[in-house]
């Protein structure tokens, strides 16, 4: 199947279409974008095979397309990068005990 189509999930329209590449020798890959979010944004998820139907398309884009979301819902997980990419201070000696400092007597 190489026609462009269209269908509604959970109340969005995926607008699919199949493009070849610039490149000389590449498979076409299938393309889609929402008609409410991400105005502007296209998504190619796979390469187009001769064996594809609308519904399999369309299976794969919505589990191509929850994963992205799912993916974009993941807290931000924070790393402290100065402990990785610095070099180890070096370690500071400890303090001798006061016992084994001489006293120092003055006559």
């Amino acid at each position: 199947m190489t026609e462009d189509f269209q269908f509604v999930h959970e109340g969005r329209t995926f607008f699919c279409t199949v493009e070849a590449p610039r490149h000389a020798g590449m498979p076409p890959w299938w393309w889609f974008h929402l008609d409410d979010k991400d105005r502007g944004t296209r998504y190619a998820p796979f390469a187009a095979s001769a064996g594809d139907t609308k519904k399999s398309v369309q299976t794969r884009i919505i589990a191509f397309y929850a994963e992205m979301m799912a993916i974009a819902a993941r807290p931000v997980h924070q790393r402290n990068h100065t402990s990785t990419w610095q070099r180890p201070k070096p370690a500071v000696p400890a303090e001798a005990p006061a016992a084994a400092i001489p006293a120092v007597v003055e006559a």
